[in-house]
Order: structure tokens, then C-alpha cells, then sequence
């Protein structure tokens, strides 16, 4: 080997990472044998070997994973994008992909959207430059164009949506029976013997909010009983929007003895509504939401929710990205996996005795 040459102390590491360039020019060798001395290559002798392990260790040298995946074409990072972060659901499906992307050989970024489709493009771009194996994306509350993921199919980038999704044939996504769900909730709160069933619908653009107004208007339907527009409420899905719909609700010549949230957090401010007042839960009012956060199951009442199978979801976003990958060159038609939901019934709903 030739001799060696000066390179920054070891302390000097942390703020000046040593490459395998550095390695090669200590030793005397090219880039090449420092790689094949790392990997522990049969081609590399075991002086060579030992001479490059002892020098990495007291640099200490840290490969770039990433850097090597580029050079081979192939990158093990996942991209995900979801609306936030907080509460069970998307920490829940994260989880689930996180575990499954895990067992493959994959890492995964997480990027917050921040329900801001101005900040999911900047997402989209932050993925795309650090060169991702692939795209899992749930959109936020104000996408209307979708122009920047058309800029990663065009990059050839799988993707896959799931709950908040692109709704048509040439999209692979993994949803909730979100309809289905609705229709379980609404239709138990009018087996309770509940006839004037309100819901707090979400934006209807958003596919998610879209079917659950649908299956409570098919609820109602099957019941025989006709929409009434003024039990309809739009709702931002939070805590005080649920509280103030409530509250216009409560105002109502003939109020509610039910309501149906599309979401969770909306529901937990009408109870909370509803115990200001002094009004009795079920008795006078039977509540259900959708999501089955955390928070359900210590409220007081206890709230009827439907569960969305978080978990699964993540797993089986991660399984359709990995079809998409290994079908690579061959025929691939678009696919929905659709998930079925979980009625959870608690005290919210069950009515005891006459109103």
C-alpha cells in the first residue's frame, strides 16, 4: 500500500463526515476495494480487510445508504405523506406501514401536510429529490388540484393512496368501506328507536366524508324515513365546530334525538355541548362518530364509534406499493383494496329506558 496521507482527526468527524474516498486516499487503494473491504468481499484479502476496518473504525467512518442505493439504482426509502399526525388514526396506519416496510428491507420518511396542499407539493418534491422507492399518500382536507402527483407517476415513482384518496379507475388505493360504516352507525341509532338522526357531514370533496353522508342517507332510507336538509351539518370535523353544530341543532323547532358524526373529534364537542346543558346522554340524545380514537373510550358516556382499521390499513398500503414494485415491466391494472369497518358500540348510544 502506498503510504499514507493526512486526513482530519477522528474528532473532526462530526462535523466533517469521512467517505470512502477518504479511505481510499489514507490507504492508498481505490474507492472500489475500500467497498469491497467493507462489504467483506471474497475478492479483497483479509491484510487488506483488516487495514480498512481498523481505519474506518478510528475515523469513524458511517456508510451512506442512500448514496449506495443511488449508485445501484435501487433506493429502500419509503415516502409517506399524511395530514397530521396527532391522534390514532394516521399514527396507527403509519405504524402499520412502518412495521410491514420494516420487515422488507425498507425505511420510511414521514411528512406532515399539515392539512395544507401547499405544503403536501412541497412533500411531494422533498420525496422525489431524495430519490424515494415510492409514494404513500393520504390527501389533506384542501387538495383540489393533483397536478403534483401526476409529477410523480411521471417520474415512475409507484404510488399508492389510501383513506384520502384520488377518486377514479386509474388510481391504486387502500380505502374504508366508509359508506358501509356510516350506514352501521346510522342504522343502529335508528334501532335504538331514534327517528330524528343528525349528522355533521365533512367536506364533501374529501372522498371519506363524501360516502359516510351517504350511507347515513342510505340508513335513513332503509328505515323508510326521508333526509330532513336542517339536521344536515357541514362541520369542520374539530372540537368546537362539533360543540357550535350542536348547539345550532339544539335550536331547532323539533332538535335531534341522534347524532351521526363523520368524525370523531366532532362528536366529543357535542357531548361536551350537550353535558353543559344539562341534557342526558343517550336518554335524550344517542351519539355515534367514526375514527374509534382514543378518546372514545373514556369519555363520559363512553362513545359509539366506528373503527377503521388503522393497522391494516398501513400493512395493506405497504403490500400494494410492493405489487407495484415487483410487477416492475410487466401488466399492472390499478387496484382498491377496500377494508371493512367495526361497529364499537358504548353507552353513547344505548338507550335504557324512555326518553
Amino acid at each position: 500500500m502506498a503510504a499514507r496521507r493526512n486526513l482530519p482527526k477522528p474528532t473532526d468527524a462530526a462535523s466533517s463526515p469521512v467517505s470512502m474516498a477518504d479511505l481510499a486516499r489514507e490507504l492508498g487503494v481505490s474507492m472500489t476495494t475500500i467497498s469491497r473491504a467493507l462489504s467483506d468481499h471474497h475478492s479483497i484479502g483479509p491484510a487488506t480487510k483488516q487495514a480498512v476496518l481498523k481505519l474506518a473504525k478510528k475515523l469513524n467512518y458511517q456508510p451512506n445508504h442512500l448514496a449506495a442505493a443511488l449508485r445501484k439504482g435501487k433506493s429502500k426509502l419509503l415516502g409517506v405523506i399524511v395530514p397530521y399526525i396527532e391522534g390514532r388514526f394516521f399514527a396507527s396506519v403509519v405504524h402499520g406501514i412502518e412495521t410491514a416496510a420494516s420487515k422488507a428491507g425498507y425505511s420510511v420518511i414521514i411528512c406532515q401536510s399539515s392539512e395544507d396542499v401547499a405544503q403536501e407539493r412541497k412533500n411531494v418534491e422533498t420525496l422525489l429529490s431524495a430519490q424515494v422507492a415510492g409514494i404513500l399518500v393520504s390527501v389533506s382536507r384542501n387538495t383540489l388540484d393533483f397536478r403534483h402527483f401526476e409529477k410523480v407517476r411521471k417520474h415512475g415513482v409507484p404510488l399508492v393512496f389510501f383513506d384520502r384518496i384520488l377518486e377514479g379507475d386509474n388510481v391504486n388505493a387502500v380505502v374504508l368501506n366508509d359508506r358501509g360504516g356510516a350506514n352501521q352507525a346510522t342504522r343502529h341509532l335508528l334501532e335504538q328507536g331514534c327517528r330524528r338522526v343528525a349528522h355533521l357531514a365533512g367536506p364533501l370533496h374529501l372522498n371519506i366524508y363524501k360516502n359516510r353522508r351517504q350511507g347515513y342517507l342510505d340508513a335513513l332510507e332503509s328505515f323508510g324515513i326521508a333526509p330532513d336538509e336542517s339536521l344536515i351539518m357541514d362541520c369542520d370535523m374539530t372540537l368546537e365546530s362539533g360543540a357550535a353544530c350542536m348547539a345550532q341543532l339544539l335550536e331547532l323547532p323539533n332538535p335531534p334525538d341522534a347524532v351521526f358524526s363523520a368524525g370523531d373529534s366532532a362528536i366529543l364537542g357535542a357531548l361536551q355541548l350537550l353535558k353543559s346543558r344539562g341534557i342526558r346522554v343517550p336518554q335524550d340524545v344517542a351519539l355515534a362518530g367514526f375514527s374509534n380514537e382514543a378518546l372514545t373510550s373514556v369519555a363520559e358516556p363512553m362513545l359509539t364509534s366506528v373503527d377503521q382499521r388503522c393497522e391494516e390499513m398501513g400493512q395493506a398500503a405497504f403490500r400494494l406499493f410492493k405489487d407495484l414494485v415487483d410487477a416492475e415491466g410487466t401488466a399492472f391494472s390499478q387496484r382498491q383494496v377496500v377494508l371493512q369497518p367495526q361497529l364499537f358500540v358504548r353507552a353513547s348510544s344505548l338507550r335504557t329506558g324512555p326518553a
